[in-house]
């Protein structure tokens, strides 16, 4: 419609009409950035929080004492975790890695990530990260 008031066949002013046309968007551009936007961050959040978590999971150690029984022996010990980074899920991974060479778990002091590694390795001796 012209503004003049007279009705053209289409969306368009007439010919002669020299006005500056108002800002249209086609296909509603405008609306349609500010989605692609939004689905941009979206996406951004959800590849830094996989990417922090699986670094994480890689990342996790823990220390402990286990025992062996005939003649008693005890040792402490440093063990880089592979599943999750807990105490519950820490005990239930040690557990069985240690039976499996004959040593029983006594406890699981704690777990932690790369950052407290140098200050257990002389503690933990010749079991630093050998289980």
């Amino acid at each position: 419609m012209c503004r003049c008031g007279h009705q053209t066949g289409n969306n368009d002013p007439l010919l002669s009409d020299d006005t500056t046309p108002s800002a249209r968007l086609l296909l509603n551009i405008r609306a349609l950035h500010s989605t692609l936007t939004v689905m941009k961050h979206i996406a951004l959040s959800f590849a830094l929080t996989c990417a922090l978590t699986s670094g994480a999971a890689a990342q996790c150690f823990a220390d402990y004492k286990a025992k062996q029984d005939s003649p008693l022996r005890l040792h402490y010990g440093v063990v880089q975790l592979s599943g999750q980074c807990s105490m519950g899920a820490a005990k239930d991974e040690l557990a069985g890695r240690l039976m499996a060479s004959g040593w029983t778990l006594l406890q699981v002091m704690s777990v932690f990530g790369p950052e407290g590694l140098d200050q257990r390795k002389d503690s933990a001796g010749q079991y630093y990260l050998r289980f």
